[in-house]
């Protein structure tokens, strides 16, 4: 739906306004690649000039694209290099969380000692105390 509206309010005018440009600039021009004789070029192209400009503008925007894209190279690495330190930071989260796990696991497994409660540290039985616990 969205795409639909684009093509409506920007492609469509922009395609009128590109047939209206080149019927209004369709005459034929010489274009001269050879600076010393240019009455009679000897490396030269004729074409209409709806067709040299419109091939200018097309040279433009992928020059300042590829210009563009050599400008921001400092920040294509700088991203690479956080995307890895992220990509280790979460892989150590996660081995961390794997340990602590592990960890209070084996601590809920472990059998409690005799006369302790759980939280607290075990009470280890006495020697020499008869049945009841009296020291004799």
């Amino acid at each position: 739906m969205l795409r639909k509206i684009f093509n409506a309010l920007v492609i469509l005018p922009l395609a009128i306004l590109f047939v209206v440009f080149a019927v209004a600039n369709r005459h034929v021009v010489t274009l001269s690649f050879d600076p010393f004789n240019s009455s009679d070029p000897g490396l030269g192209v004729t074409l209409p000039l709806f067709v040299v400009i419109i091939a200018v503008a097309i040279f433009g925007v992928i020059a300042g694209g590829i210009a563009t894209w050599f400008g921001q190279r400092h920040w294509r690495r700088a991203a690479r290099q956080y995307e890895a330190e992220a990509r280790h930071a979460r892989a150590e989260l996660a081995d961390l969380r794997e340990r602590s796990l592990a960890a209070s696991r084996a601590t809920e497994n472990q059998v409690p000692v005799r006369g302790s409660s759980p939280g607290l540290t075990p009470s280890y039985p006495a020697i020499g105390r008869d049945k009841r616990g009296a020291a004799l």
